[in-house]
């Protein structure tokens, strides 16, 4: 089975991670989780949580604790800082030093679990599922990609547990969603004409400059830095090649950025250059530096802003 549409992913997550999931959870819709388990892995945990707060501690709607070294899957919930009764599930899927592919499909009365295509086990709904809204992930684990796929009205739990990979989809949309700068991400096969990458979020209120960087992973080559500096009210564009940067490029008519202001990004790369717009209006091009776009696989951002939203299409 293959989604060309999940309406929401996170690629590369550090873990801990814990994320918003956007409108909750319904039922028909999966969340997919690729990842692999190091050599030395004890155990993980993946949480369904109905908010993020730590004290008191939200309750968990679902635990799916896989304990490697003991062999078995723990599952249970968290209502009011007290654990319910633990589901013990004597099965291993993961095996250290391996990849896995995890989906839970969500159902009215029960979450569906599976693992590299091969149906796990059923943990019904202890905690109404309209209040589950973050994804919280933790221990010995480390994680490529979270998709949450939209509720598919043909889908039988069958087919669920047949979902293939998801890297075309994950080429094609990167969702991240109010994380906190400075912020990493792969651009999964590089850059590409035609390719583009929005950024969404809000600047400080003190805010002095913001950047943004499209590098060449495993280098120190940047094929362009963006760094829009509000005090001086400068957009300076450049490139760090052979280990010094070239000449800036400033020009520009007006300057879009202001302090605490929320603003939406879109870089377009073309053939030959990039097209940058800010808020809807054509800001200017750059010339292409590195000709080799599929080089281009980091994206990184800093500075003064708090980050809503990253796509790349």
């Amino acid at each position: 089975m293959s989604f060309s549409n999940p309406r929401q992913i996170f690629v590369n997550p550090v873990v801990p991670f814990s994320g918003t999931i956007l409108g909750g959870l319904v039922p028909g819709e999966m969340l997919l989780i690729q990842g692999s388990v190091p050599s030395d892995v004890d155990r993980f945990q993946v949480d369904l949580l109905c908010g993020s707060s730590v004290k008191p501690r939200a309750d968990v709607a679902f635990h799916f604790n896989p304990r490697v070294k003991k062999g078995c899957v723990v599952c249970n919930s968290l209502t009011r800082e007290r654990w319910g009764r633990e589901e013990i599930h004597k099965i291993m899927p993961f095996i250290p030093g391996d990849v896995f592919e995890l989906v839970i499909l969500v159902q009215s009365d029960v979450y569906k679990v599976a693992v590299n295509g091969a149906h796990l086990l059923e943990f019904k709904h202890r905690v109404e599922l309209n209040r589950v809204d973050t994804l919280l992930i933790q221990g010995k684990v480390q994680i490529q990609a979270i998709a949450v796929l939209p509720n598919q009205s043909t889908v039988s739990s069958s087919e669920a547990q047949n979902i293939k990979s998801t890297e075309s989809s994950v080429r094609t949309a990167i969702f991240v969603l109010f994380q906190s700068v400075p912020f990493q991400a792969e651009i999964v096969k590089g850059l590409s004409p035609g390719r583009s990458i929005t950024i969404k979020g809000r600047t400080s209120p003190n805010a002095q400059s913001l950047g943004v960087n499209l590098a060449v992973g495993g280098s120190s080559a940047i094929a362009l830095h963006l760094n829009p500096r509000l005090k001086q009210r400068n957009f300076v564009r450049n490139s760090f090649l052979f280990d010094c940067w070239g000449p800036e490029e400033t020009e520009i008519q007006d300057f879009p950025f202001e302090p605490d202001q929320y603003f939406e990004m879109i870089i377009l790369c073309e053939a030959s250059q990039f097209r940058v717009a800010v808020n809807g209006t054509h800001q200017f091009e750059y010339k292409h530096r590195v000709q080799d776009l599929s080089r281009v696989t980091v994206l990184t951002l800093t500075g003064d802003l708090s980050l809503e939203e990253v796509r790349l299409l």
